[in-house]
């Protein structure tokens, strides 16, 4: 079998293929093959035939977002994640924070005092409390204090100033059909 030409002779293509029999110039396989390759490439890299491909960038649209390998804004997101971003962006941390602490209220004050006192409102740093009788509203006006800082260290430095203690909700004797102008309440209204 004759051997094929050397990749280092500098024959034409097309001289390669006349001198070659016609079913010899086909027959090349494996290593001879990538050698005639090379060879050839070199050949046209040396006469300037060769140049590097150059791919075209896209232009870049302006306001066009392209996804990159690192996690960004686009990407899917925990949903406590994104959750807590909505309440920092729409300022609802407090109120969360606070309505938390309103379902927390019998591990923050204890289970006896949460028996006969209940939250009822929060506004503006002031948290408004309604007790079930005057003894536990009294009891609870001297804890105020440390009721403030409990919530405080709960809920961040500031949050509550103020704790609004009312008493129980009963009936006002000063309305009603049967009230007198300057009255003094229910011993006035029946007799």
């Amino acid at each position: 079998m004759p051997e094929p030409p050397d990749s280092s002779e500098s024959l034409p293509e097309s001289d390669a293929a006349t001198e070659l029999p016609a079913e010899e110039a086909h027959d090349k396989q494996g290593l001879e093959l990538a050698k005639s390759l090379a060879g050839r490439l070199k050949q046209q890299a040396a006469k300037g035939g060769i140049r590097p491909v150059k791919r075209r960038r896209r232009p870049r649209i302006d306001g066009a977002q392209i996804s990159s390998a690192r996690p960004d804004d686009r990407d899917p997101q925990k949903l406590t994640n994104t959750l807590g971003r909505l309440m920092r962006d729409q300022g609802w941390e407090v109120d969360v924070a606070v309505h938390g602490v309103m379902a927390r209220w019998p591990t923050i004050v204890g289970p006896e005092m949460a028996e006969h006192c209940k939250p009822e409102s929060y506004d503006d740093t002031v948290l408004t409390v309604r007790t079930s009788s005057t003894a536990w509203k009294v009891q609870l006006d001297l804890l105020v204090p440390q009721l403030i800082f409990r919530l405080n260290a709960e809920l961040g430095e500031g949050t509550v100033t103020q704790v609004k203690v009312l008493g129980p909700n009963t009936y006002t004797w000063r309305k009603g059909p049967r009230t007198i102008r300057g009255g003094r309440g229910p011993r006035d209204t029946y007799g």
